[in-house]
């Protein structure tokens, strides 16, 4: 038994999870998420959870099981309460704000760069440095995250750049004075 897939993935009223075939749906207040489930993966609903079973004991099929069972219960977390990477900017000129579906970031480059909020991802910015992603999809949300960052990385000299809220940098001393 895989020591993660063996345990149920419990939801509550405000949560609808269908199972149609390999198919897992989850509904929730905030949006709706599906799951297309690999033939080695079986899942049935019990009551007010869902038990996925796998088919044979091989190693693929048991990696298998550990991973949807986390993709449906980190769906179940998204649809409820949602998921959100909070994003600093360090920099003199540095700053973002947001215009309909587009996030305009100025990182002291000649142009600002525009980048298209994706579909079920919300972004939000507080005092022009502070950029909030949120959403019910944990992996888009990391990855909106991470595609923002990767704009301009906190160099490890000065610290300028898009960095992680909490995010801890490993500087660099920079050049030594002359003998």
């Amino acid at each position: 038994m895989s020591r993660i897939g063996k345990y149920p993935v419990n939801f509550d009223d405000k949560t609808q999870v269908t199972v149609a075939g390999n198919t897992v749906t989850v509904k929730g207040a905030k949006s709706s998420l599906k799951y297309e489930l690999d033939s080695r993966i079986t899942a049935k609903l019990d009551g007010k959870s869902v038990l996925l079973t796998r088919a044979d004991d091989t190693t693929k099929s048991r990696s298998l099981h550990g991973l949807y069972k986390v993709l449906i219960q980190n769906a179940v977390t998204g649809v409820t309460t949602g998921f959100t990477r909070g994003l600093e900017l360090h920099g003199v000129g540095y700053r973002a704000n947001v215009q309909g579906k587009k996030l305009e970031l100025s990182l002291g480059f000649s142009h600002p760069i525009h980048f298209d909020i994706p579909e079920g991802i919300e972004i939000k910015v507080d005092k022009q440095i502070n950029v909030s992603v949120a959403g019910a999809d944990k992996a888009l949300v990391g990855q909106v995250a991470a595609k923002i960052r990767g704009f301009r990385p906190p160099e490890p000299y000065l610290g300028k750049g898009v960095r992680y809220a909490g995010e801890v940098l490993r500087r660099k001393a920079g050049k030594s004075a002359g003998k």
